[in-house]
């Protein structure tokens, strides 16, 4: 990923509370068939190597999954809050339109995680995640007797441990305060959801970077 000096994140914490937030990524690897890609949602254990692991699965019939033999690498890419930055709402007249936007690239080799037990605790990490806000969260156990075991074969686990990591925070950094505050308060008074996600970050960019 290009990532000019003042746009780069390299702070680990930072890049792991994004890539939990915008857990369903891409992941994009090189098959026999050419480079394919998967949208999934993805699990981080943040303690397990240098940088984490990431976990996911894939359904059976994908054959993405044969080429995760643990020796080819692949991408997983997390895209956070984006939006368009119009030149009308810069101090300075001499600009052009823009996107800021924040993402964070992670490389590693997929490997295969064992069928049986350790496929279904990876599956019962993502419910017991994904439920968690639920006023009442579904539990796995609530199925039908033999239902989740019988769909157990459909699906292949998988771990990516993280050997390298980028994050891109593109953000207004290289333009003057004022010009990034405007355009800051210009999304607010759009109010639309990712803008105002993008506003917030870009007014609390670290001047000392």
């Amino acid at each position: 990923m290009y990532v000019p000096r003042h746009f780069a994140e390299s702070e680990r914490r930072t890049l792991h509370a994004l890539m939990r937030r915008h857990d369903f990524a891409t992941l994009v690897a090189g098959t026999e068939h050419g480079i394919e890609a998967a949208h999934l949602p993805f699990l981080l254990d943040a303690e397990r190597g240098p940088e984490g692991t990431l976990v996911a699965h894939v359904a059976r019939a994908n054959t993405l999954w044969r080429g995760f033999d643990g020796r080819s690498e692949a991408l997983v890419v997390f895209q956070g809050p984006h939006a368009y930055i119009s030149p009308s709402w810069y101090a300075a007249p001499a600009n052009v339109p823009t996107w800021n936007y924040v993402a964070v690239h992670a490389y590693g080799r997929p490997r295969v995680i064992p069928e049986g037990k350790e496929t279904r605790a990876v599956l019962e990490r993502l419910v017991e995640t994904h439920e968690s806000g639920f006023e009442r969260p579904w539990r796995m156990a609530e199925a039908p007797e033999g239902f989740i075991d019988s769909m157990l074969p459909g699906i292949v686990a998988f771990e990516i441990p993280i050997a390298r990591i980028e994050g891109k925070w593109k953000l207004g950094q290289n333009k003057s305060v004022a010009d990034r505050l405007g355009a800051a308060a210009a999304l607010r008074r759009l109010g639309e959801p990712l803008g105002l996600e993008v506003a917030a970050m870009m007014e609390a960019v670290d001047e000392r970077r």
